[in-house]
């Protein structure tokens, strides 16, 4: 099929919001990660004001997308087809030193090093008691219930656990894999996480130190991939899809569980969540682009007023 074309008011439009430094410097960052208004000021020095109208322009030439969550706007590259191979082709054509890029770059990773600090900090202080903090937003019973229709019976070949935590899902699902892998950045939980599934007298069962976004692990040799309230955490959640997703072995299923959209905004500062909650839509799209089919979408309401929707999102390799 033909890729679609744009209009030549619609590439005017794209042409006259590119072709400015601090523009281009903005849509060079969006192409690392999605980033909040904040982050961007922190990383291009300029003020709030200022950077919003960049932005603005950006949006307004469907370059970037904006999307509200809570509190805080975040923004990401657009994600429709003229304006994607538009931008793929402005950025390639960048020289690697050009506009500021490696000091924008070394400002990034400045913020994503604050960001990691503040969460290994907040797992460490509370990693013996993280099931107890789980257990505020729902009933893990019927979470968990959700997550087993999901999986389907087994057995599995392999199972990975993408941000195992104290390793509930591999205790959960382990009994169902001939080998299960449980992959996390804290030390501190990796060790809660060899506890319980020694407890539970799982063998097979390999717990490593690794990123999410870059496992390290082969492709395509996982029959099921979880994601277990994790994405939230993190500053390229897409990214993550997209990683667990290359695990996956044809006829492979990932699951993914985290909150549907909610306004506790007191989830950001006290238990460093920086996203609040996904929308099945925007589950969807990233699924989609990851090469999946989407598969389910389950939502277990909270069992008090004020509380948090978990959903559970499943999708295959076909």
């Amino acid at each position: 099929m033909e890729a679609m074309k744009a209009t030549a008011d619609d590439l005017v439009e794209m042409l006259r919001a590119a072709g400015e430094p601090t523009r281009l410097r903005v849509l060079a960052l969006l192409a690392r990660e999605e980033l909040a208004v904040m982050e961007l000021v922190q990383i291009l020095g300029h003020s709030q004001p200022r950077v919003s109208r960049h932005l603005k322009l950006l949006a307004q030439a469907k370059l970037v997308e904006r999307f509200p969550d809570g509190a805080w706007v975040f923004y990401r590259l657009g994600a429709s087809e003229p304006q994607r191979r538009f931008l793929y082709n402005v950025l390639e054509t960048l020289a690697p030193g050009a506009l500021d890029h490696q000091r924008d770059l070394e400002k990034l990773e400045a913020v994503r090093q604050a960001r990691h600090g503040e969460a290994q900090a907040y797992f460490a202080r509370n990693a013996a008691r993280w099931d107890e903090i789980r257990s505020l937003y729902v009933a893990e019973d019927a979470v968990e219930a959700a997550i087993l229709r999901a999986a389907g019976d087994g057995p599995y070949r392999r199972l990975i656990d993408l941000g195992t935590g104290a390793g509930r899902m591999l205790t959960l699902l382990g009994p169902r894999s001939a080998h299960a892998i449980g992959l996390d950045l804290s030390q501190q939980m990796l060790n809660i996480a060899r506890a319980h599934t020694a407890e539970a007298g799982l063998e097979g069962v390999e717990l490593r130190h690794g990123d999410i976004h870059a496992t390290g692990l082969p492709t395509g040799t996982a029959d099921r991939v979880v994601i277990h309230r994790v994405l939230h955490y993190l500053g390229d959640p897409a990214g993550a899809v997209v990683e667990a997703a290359r695990l996956l072995s044809p006829g492979g299923r990932l699951m993914i569980v985290d909150f549907a959209p909610h306004g506790l905004e007191y989830l950001r500062e006290v238990h460093q969540h920086r996203r609040l909650g996904f929308s099945d839509e925007e589950m969807a799209r990233w699924t989609a682009q990851a090469g999946l089919h989407a598969h389910t979408a389950v939502a277990l309401p909270p069992t008090e007023a004020g509380g948090l929707t978990v959903k559970v999102w499943s999708a295959e390799r076909g």
